[in-house]
């Protein structure tokens, strides 16, 4: 059966286990019995190939665009750090903030 990252860690040490018991010829869990969970979870997923990395996704809004928008207000807010505009700096750098916290949000 294949499983996921996600599956692998929310099942307990004694479920974990039985799957290093159903893999016993890869040498990552060699010894799995005296392996705690955390250990475990990362020789079973390297013995089945499961990638342990999580993946993001944005939804809902155009992130390219978004971060481009960024691009040109990063600009901006080098050219009114050396024409020393605090007012302007600060409008730019809560405009890049608000951005980012867009993308933050909109992350799944």
């Amino acid at each position: 059966m294949a499983y996921t990252y996600e599956e692998l860690r929310h099942k307990t040490l004694a479920q974990l286990r039985e799957i290093a018991a159903g893999i016993e010829e890869h040498e990552a869990v060699q010894g799995y019995t005296q392996l705690n969970k955390e250990h475990l979870l990362v020789a079973v997923c390297k013995a089945l190939g499961v990638d342990m990395h999580q993946h993001h996704e944005v939804k809902g809004i155009n992130k390219t665009a978004v971060k481009s928008r960024i691009k040109e207000l990063k600009k901006k807010r080098d050219e009114a750090i050396s024409a020393h505009d605090h007012d302007q700096l600060k409008l730019i750098r809560r405009n890049i903030h608000n951005l980012k916290r867009q993308i933050h949000k909109a992350t799944v």
